[in-house]
């Protein structure tokens, strides 16, 4: 089956499922932007921002037809983004702690977004291109994953971007159990992270000392403020508690301040979208992201295409992943890290990606990869 799109049918009525509920969601986006300037001054120009940001992110999806040589030359692209890495933490601007952005006055430009987009490819291509021979055939191959896992991982590690790392170890694990590789080494792979936790927490609680002289005192504190998320002194937390708490159906309405939180137009824009437009906005919200998420299911489960199915899984893996985190992180039952929700919060780096992804979701013809 060919799942090419061209223009005259990128908007038919199966592609509607897709269309609608992201026009809603930029809707919703846009009134959460313009609410978040009455909270801080400091993001006065994120509406404007994030409307430049979506009228891109609707032409890459329609106009953008090209798109084969991403995979062809994706070798070059994921070291083109590896050096990116490398220049961000020499020239990068530094926010709230963390070198991962270059700074061009009015805009931002991340690195390690892009990053989730080149390593799909990358790994779409060698994973897609792999046939099982032997265990040893299997061992070299996933040698070779991690080598190319932990290049960039350790780059975006010293920004530090954590939750940029989970995203590439998402993607990295959904491809796999699609891959040609034996099922037994799933067993290995999972087992592996288990102990290491398992080791990491022990030192925690009971070798606290010998774990700082082993990783050192910036990362022993970093997960320590990842442990102890729910702590009191957490003003992140707390505040986002109180604005979602506070929200009565409809919320406080447009053009009105709710409490202030840290990162509100990010990492927080769930509350701020709840509180400012109450739960039934925010049920809204939830449906329309059900209803991609099913979108994209039905792409990945439909054509058999291994191809088609590989680089779909990884999309999918850290999109529904960085759904269920911010809104599980907003409401207080995961650690804070700096995953913003997809498609709601503000940032034009992850606009641009999720753009990208869609775009060759739609158009590329897997079948001449």
């Amino acid at each position: 089956m060919r799942h090419n799109i061209n223009m005259k049918n990128l908007l038919n009525k199966k592609n509607l499922i897709l269309f609608i509920p992201l026009i809603i969601i930029m809707v919703i986006s846009f009134l959460t932007m313009y609410n978040s300037k009455f909270v801080s001054l400091s993001y006065s120009n994120h509406l404007t921002k994030q409307i430049i940001w979506y009228v891109l992110f609707f032409l890459i999806i329609i106009l953008n037809r090209k798109i084969k040589f991403l995979f062809k030359y994706s070798n070059f692209i994921y070291i083109l983004n590896v050096i990116l890495l490398i220049l961000v933490l020499i020239f990068g601007n530094s926010v709230n702690g963390a070198k991962a952005w270059f700074n061009f006055g009015f805009i931002s430009f991340q690195p390690s977004e892009l990053m989730k987009l080149s390593y799909s490819l990358f790994l779409t291509k060698l994973i897609s291109n792999y046939k099982h021979k032997s265990i040893k055939s299997d061992f070299i191959f996933l040698l070779k994953i991690l080598f190319i896992f932990l290049i960039p991982s350790i780059l975006i590690f010293l920004e530090p971007d954590t939750g940029a790392i989970i995203f590439l170890l998402i993607i990295t694990l959904c491809m796999l159990l699609l891959s040609d590789i034996k099922k037994i080494w799933f067993i290995l792979i999972f087992l592996l992270p288990v102990l290491l936790l398992l080791t990491f927490l022990y030192l925690y609680f009971f070798k606290q000392d010998l774990l700082i002289d082993l990783i050192g005192t910036s990362f022993f504190y970093r997960m320590d403020r990842i442990i102890n998320f729910n702590s009191i002194d957490n003003i992140q937390l707390q505040n986002s508690l109180i604005a979602i708490g506070n929200a009565n159906f409809f919320g406080t309405g447009l053009g009105k301040a709710t409490i202030y939180i840290p990162e509100i137009a990010t990492d927080f824009a769930f509350s701020l979208t709840v509180s400012s437009f109450g739960f039934f906005t925010s049920l809204i919200l939830i449906i329309c992201y059900f209803l991609i998420d099913l979108y994209f299911f039905s792409i990945s489960f439909n054509i058999k295409n291994k191809t088609t199915r590989l680089f779909t899984s990884g999309f999918i893996g850290v999109f529904i992943f960085s759904q269920l985190y911010n809104i599980l992180m907003n409401i207080g039952f995961l650690p804070i890290m700096g995953i913003p929700l997809p498609l709601l919060s503000y940032g034009g780096s992850s606009l641009i990606v999720i753009a990208l992804y869609i775009s060759i979701i739609l158009r590329i013809d897997f079948n001449n990869i």
